[in-house]
């Protein structure tokens, strides 16, 4: 079993920065791609970042320059660090994790956090 409980969200102004934490428990034996998702509000959930367990990392082209992904793999967290925050980045936003757990050391299984909500006001 494991979990992703995350952090950091709330309601900022138009040009504020606002960082997420994402932090992996349970009976966990490794961690492959960490990443971050959103969907905004009549919009598909899509990919904003991801990170890998070599800390390559990928962005969507709208947030690129602005937001920055991090991991501490000793802590199995990832963060989103969000600057020059708009109204178009009001959404929820999902964390998640590929997992190899103690019971299962196969396949790498993909997890996701609850949610938090992130909104941005003009």
């Amino acid at each position: 079993q494991v979990q992703l409980v995350e952090s950091g969200g709330g309601l900022v102004q138009a040009g504020g920065s606002l960082r997420l934490s994402c932090a992996a428990s349970g009976n966990i034996f490794s961690i492959s791609d960490m990443g971050w998702y959103r969907q905004g509000p009549g919009k598909p959930r899509e990919l904003v970042a991801s990170i890998t367990s070599g800390r390559t990392t990928n962005y969507a082209d709208s947030v690129k320059g602005r937001f920055t992904i991090s991991r501490d793999s000793a802590k199995n967290t990832v963060y989103l660090q969000m600057n020059s925050l708009t109204p178009v980045d009001t959404a929820v936003y999902f964390c998640n994790a590929f997992v190899l757990t103690g019971a299962t050391a196969y396949r790498y299984r993909e997890y996701w956090g609850q949610g938090t909500q992130v909104t941005v006001s003009s």
